[in-house]
């Protein structure tokens, strides 16, 4: 390919705010084509950077996909510094990102996703509006919830591929996810797995049911500590079914703290006392297994001194 450069020349320069250099596409083709003969010194994975990092502009329009399309006499902007997109919610902490993945902190009160055709002030909403601010083609995609009141751990993908390979090999993907729960009173056993099957009704609460009826749920817990009136657990999920450890603990006489739906009596922190702390994940471009924890909320903790 032969390009022709044009470092001095201001056309559709981004508001002339960053240093950097112009180049001209002399005939149509892929943006990412045109990167790696112009920066042929440069590594594939030092190219693809600069797209991940918003450096790469296409007419004055930041761009971050590789099949960008050009046509003759485009202008390509390389810029020498990162753009800085920064993302700020006092209910939503990104704690990591790459070109596939967003793995996000929740805290309890926010949505993960409305059903609704107004998305309201979701994480989904939040973490599109951000994506777009880098490019306006950005999209996130829904791997998994987490309910309103419920804190912790989740992540989103960002193109339709990871989504629909992740949910289709979702447990040999997902090795570990832990919840920790605050449950009104002391189980039997410190250490037990629950096997029950999960229907929901009418009003949306699922319930354990017999096998003809329901799916298979399976869980195992560990008592943490415990006073007489609560209990701290950790709780490995074998399966992932909706609400299926509230569902799980009220079955067994012990509701999670603050979830009168599933059967509380008492709701010590005005919030539903469920957090997802720890997810493992092996990660379906590089086939590395990813580890992310987030630490008990101290609320959980204070009230099992």
């Amino acid at each position: 390919m032969n390009y022709k450069s044009n470092q001095s020349s201001q056309k559709h320069h981004p508001e002339n705010k960053t240093r950097g250099r112009h180049s001209a596409a002399e005939k149509s083709g892929a943006l990412l084509p045109f990167l790696l003969d112009l920066l042929n010194r440069q590594s594939k994975n030092s190219v693809k950077s600069l797209l991940k990092h918003g450096q790469v502009w296409v007419n004055g329009i930041p761009v971050t996909h590789f099949d960008t399309p050009l046509n003759p006499g485009d202008d390509v902007f390389i810029s020498h510094e990162r753009a800085c997109v920064e993302f700020n919610h006092p209910q939503l902490k990104i704690i990591w990102e790459d070109e596939e993945l967003i793995v996000v902190d929740k805290k309890d009160g926010l949505l993960s996703v409305s059903n609704a055709p107004s998305q309201e002030r979701t994480a989904y909403f939040l973490l599109s509006e951000y994506v777009k601010k880098i490019d306006p083609r950005n999209k996130i995609f829904i791997l998994h919830r987490l309910d309103k009141g419920t804190s912790g751990l989740m992540m989103f993908a960002k193109n339709k591929n990871i989504q629909e390979y992740l949910r289709s090999n979702w447990h040999e993907m997902i090795t570990r996810r832990t919840y920790v729960a605050l449950i009104e009173g002391t189980p039997e056993k410190k250490d037990d797995t629950i096997i029950t099957y999960l229907a929901e009704n009418s009003r949306m609460k699922v319930y354990c049911t017999e096998p003809q009826h329901g799916k298979e749920a399976i869980l195992h817990y560990h008592v943490l500590k415990s006073n007489t009136q609560y209990s701290l657990i950790e709780v490995d999920l074998e399966t992932g079914r909706k609400n299926q450890i509230r569902a799980q603990m009220e079955y067994i006489g012990h509701p999670v703290a603050g979830d009168p739906k599933y059967g509380a009596q008492t709701n010590p922190a005005d919030r539903l006392m469920l957090h997802a702390g720890r997810l493992f994940f092996i990660h379906p471009a590089t086939g590395k297994e990813m580890r992310f924890e987030t630490p008990v909320p101290k609320q959980f903790c204070n009230l099992t001194k």
